[in-house]
This record gives structure tokens, sequence and C-alpha cells, in this order.
């Protein structure tokens, strides 16, 4: 291996398959999904099951235009309830040109979203070591699709693919050899789908192109991560092996002593699989304050005298900004810094304590335009300069949509043509409302 980046993957042209594309988001106990608009990304339906397994579990959803309706669930897995999901799809006369599925860890070997079969859906589970709370999840989605609309074509979305363009000086961890050969040990990034949308928004809003653009950005929600973007190509992150390294989150503790595991095992008799569901669930913003894993109740706590909401608060950007400055020596300059993500859109007070740390950068808070999020100056909350910090909304729905039009279009161009989309009702003796066509016979 060189030292070289390599080639980024082309990014996501706006498709022409006039189809809806329907998202799905499959997480450990929720599944959430959007049925939208690949070209315009306007929201047809829209919602989210969760508790998915318990009795308790419930579904909901909003039509646009209308308002949410909630309903109780059958007790099931992923399968009842995503066949729930496109039954009432279908229900409603909407058709899809295909599913798109977040599919957090694809390893080293998936550096662009690709249709799904067989091959992939083993690879997808041969990467579950890695992300053992995310990737089983994700392929119970996919599964789940295939089962109740086997001819609808679906289409993996990897939230690592962004990052294989990182040089082997950030990727790799200085540990033997045969850890890296064997056993896939080297650091993956996460968060790339989010990263991709938000830095060709920031492109759009600087009037610049991308590829002459050196920016960091920060996803930050209950998960988050930073990343270094040199001209349109992810070089560096502080994710690594699992979505568990890096910065302070809301229930993951980021950065830690490796040695940790040792020590505590010693003194407590905890495994290491124990003391890392302590680190993946029990620390972060959580474990600091005791309290909460989210950022608005820790601001108010803090506010009000908590002096654990305090130290929560304090660690988190203190860790944030020492992680943006170091992603900045591998631009050799800061044309612009992104937040993004349910932190990084909507806490005034996080990117304010930010930038009071960062002004070395060049930053310097616009406290009238921060207080509004960016709204009325397109993204912009630092004061006027040559480095400029932004707010861009994520929407990692659009971006999923769009991969899922692109390559169900290049596998099958008719439907560009036709501008039809598939049925997301299988006809059958139970059900098979006019009008609608297998999906293997369109184009035919």
């Amino acid at each position: 291996m060189g030292d070289a980046i390599r080639e980024a993957p082309a990014a996501s042209s706006i498709p022409t398959v006039t189809g809806q594309v329907l998202v799905l988001n499959s997480g450990s106990s929720s599944v959430k999904f959007a049925l939208l608009d690949p070209v315009t990304g306007r929201r047809r339906v829209d919602g989210e099951a969760e508790r998915v397994g318990a009795p308790d579990a419930v579904l909901r959803v909003r039509r646009y235009p209308g308002e949410a309706v909630t309903e109780a669930l059958p007790a099931g897995g992923y399968h009842a309830v995503i066949s729930k999901i496109l039954d009432l799809l279908a229900d409603a006369g909407h058709e899809a040109a295909g599913a798109g599925h977040r599919v957090v860890h694809g390893g080293a070997r998936f550096t662009d979203s690709v249709l799904v079969d067989d091959d992939v859906t083993d690879a997808i589970r041969s990467f579950s070591d890695l992300a053992p709370l995310q990737n089983p999840a994700n392929l119970a989605g996919i599964e789940a699709v295939r089962a109740a609309r086997p001819d609808l074509p679906q289409v993996a979305v990897f939230d690592t693919a962004f990052h294989q363009t990182m040089p082997p000086r950030a990727f790799r961890y200085a540990v033997p050899q045969d850890w890296y050969t064997t056993h896939q040990v080297r650091r993956y990034g996460f968060h790339g789908t989010s990263y991709r949308y938000v830095t060709g928004q920031t492109a759009v809003m600087l009037d610049r192109p991308l590829e002459q653009l050196r920016l960091v950005a920060a996803h930050l929600g209950n998960g988050c991560s930073a990343v270094a973007v040199r001209d349109g190509a992810s070089v560096d992150t502080t994710m690594g092996l699992t979505p568990l390294e890096g910065l302070v989150m809301g229930t993951r503790s980021g950065d830690v002593d490796p040695g940790l595991f040792g020590y505590l095992a010693g003194r407590t008799g905890m495994t290491a699989a124990e003391l890392t569901d302590v680190l993946n669930t029990g620390s972060g913003l959580l474990g600091l304050s005791g309290t909460s894993n989210d950022m608005r109740t820790i601001g108010a706590a803090a506010a009000a005298g908590d002096e654990r909401a305090q130290l929560a608060l304090e660690v988190f950007v203190h860790r944030l900004a020492k992680a943006i400055a170091g992603l900045v020596t591998s631009l050799d300059r800061l044309d612009a810094l992104v937040f993004t993500a349910g932190i990084g859109e909507n806490s005034a007070l996080v990117r304010r304590l930010v930038l009071a740390r960062l002004g070395f950068l060049g930053l310097a808070e616009d406290p009238e335009a921060n207080a509004r999020h960016g709204r009325g100056t397109n993204g912009r909350i630092s004061a006027p300069g040559p480095v400029q910090a932004l707010v861009v909304p994520t929407d990692e729905e659009l971006m999923i949509a769009r991969d899922t039009a692109r390559l169900v279009e290049q596998a099958n161009p008719e439907l560009s043509r036709t501008g039809r989309g598939f049925p997301l009702a299988v006809p059958s003796p139970r059900r098979g409302p006019a009008g609608q066509v297998p999906a293997r016979l369109l184009g035919q």
C-alpha cells in the first residue's frame, strides 16, 4: 500500500428517475422510513417504528400534507414491521423505483453505494463484528424488504464509503501488521452519507467548487464525529474501527486509554464485552452528567448550576475543539468549518463555545447570526472573513434516495424513459389493485 489518497467516488448526481424512493434506516430497536422524490427531495410519507420486537411497539406515520398518526404494532420483528410499512404505502397508491438502506459499516470493501445482491448481504453480515449494534439491524431491514417485495431493487448506502479516500497515515493504527492484514484493524470513519451531502451544500452556499475547498465538518448528534475534507475527499476523521472512537457523544465515551480494559477487568471482574457495552451505552454526556444524553437538557442544567452537567458540556466542547484544530493539519488551510446534525444545527451554545476556542484559525462568532442558526445569512454564523463557520442542515435521506435512484436507473434505463416506479404492492389473490404490474415486467 502506498501513501497516496485513493480517488474519491464520483459525487451522486441528481437522477432522472421520476419514481419515488423508499429510504429505510433500521436501528437496533427502530425503523425510520421516508418515501421521497430523489430529484426534488419532496417527501410523500415518512415515519418511525419504535421499540421493534417489544409488545408496546408503535408506528408513527406522517403523510404530506397531513398530520402524524400513531398506531400500535403487534409484537413482531423487522419483517412484520417493514411489511406493515410497505402495505400502508401500497394501500395509499404509492410506487417506488427502489429501496435505499443506510448501512453503517462497509469495511474497506465498499467505496460507493451498491445494488444489493446475495454477495453484498454476505459482506454486510461479515462486518457485523465491527458494528454489532448497527449492521445486523441494517441487514434485517434489507432482508425484510426482500421477503415482502422480492422484485423491488434495493441499494446499500454505507456510512464508511466516503472515508475510503483517507491515506494510510490517517487510517492505520500503530499495531502489529498482522492485525491489519488478517483482522482488518484500521480506522474506517462514519457519518459519510451526511458528510457527502453537507460538503456539497457548503460548496453551493460558498459559490465555490467543492474540488477547491478545504473543510472541516462536524456531525454532532447522539453520535458525533468530525472530518477533514480536502478538495472533496475525506482525508482524516475522528471515528475509527467502530463508531465508538473519537469525540464525546450522547452515550458513547469516544477516545479512552485502551489500558482501562485490563485495569477495570482486574478490579471489577467485568469482561471486555461488558466494558465495551458501558462505553457504548452508559458513557459520554450521560456518563459525565449522570442525568441525560441530550445536549438540550445538559445545557439547561449547566445554566442552572449543575456542576456535573457543566463538566459534561466543557469536556464535550474541549474534545470537539481539539479535534477540529487537529484535523486542519491535514488541509494546509481552512476555508470553512461546518456544523450539522441535531446538536450542530440547533445548539447555538455549543457552537459559540467551540468558536471561542478557535480564534487562532481566523474564526469569530457573529452572535446574532449564530442565535438564528445561520438563517438569513446563508448559513454563516461567524464574522465575515476568509474563514467562515456555517450551519448546514444535513439530509441523509435525500442522499440515500439519490444514490438509490442513480443505481436503479443505471441497471434499468427503461425507468427514466417511462417515469414509472416499481409497485410497492405485489399482486396476489389476496390483493391486486388494478393497474399494478409486477416489477419484473416493467420495461419489457
